[in-house]
């Protein structure tokens, strides 16, 4: 009997210990499960900041991108300093052919008049040819006349 309750004791022992020790467990799987949750809370921090990194980094790159592809274009065209001297160059350009327009325009102007009273002139030589036409053609019908005409 004794050595039943002895086993049954031991037994009681036991189960005891392997109560203690499935509650101390349980403790340690609590204490690892918070600590799994805090570092699943951290690593979605960290994603959700890698997101906002990798956002940014895209924005990044494509604002490089597009700025590159700017200074290509701007390549292409010449820098300031040159573009103001073309400007000028075909400003004076524009002011020289501006001054021989007007030369132009004012030797036209003069040809026209010139040949207006070219013209003026020529019309008054012919008319006085037809005038002097004319007179010649009566003095030469008096003077037939006339010498037809016997004198009384």
């Amino acid at each position: 009997m004794l050595s039943t309750l002895s086993q049954c004791e031991f037994s009681m022992g036991k189960t005891l210990l392997v109560y203690d020790m499935n509650l101390r467990e349980m403790e340690n799987y609590e204490k690892i499960y918070k600590e799994i949750e805090c570092s699943i809370a951290g690593a979605h921090e960290k994603i959700a900041e890698c997101k906002k990194q990798i956002l940014q980094a895209k924005r990044i790159r494509k604002n490089r991108q597009e700025y590159d592809a700017l200074a290509k274009v701007i390549q292409h065209h010449p820098d300031r300093h040159e573009t103001l001297k073309e400007l000028e160059a075909l400003g004076k350009e524009l002011e020289h052919l501006s001054h021989i327009k007007e030369s132009v325009e004012d030797k036209l102007e003069l040809r026209r008049k010139q040949f207006h009273v070219l013209l003026s002139t020529i019309h008054e030589l012919q008319q006085t040819l037809e005038n002097d036409e004319k007179l010649s053609e009566v003095e030469d019908a008096q003077e037939a006349s006339m010498e037809t005409d016997p004198k009384p």
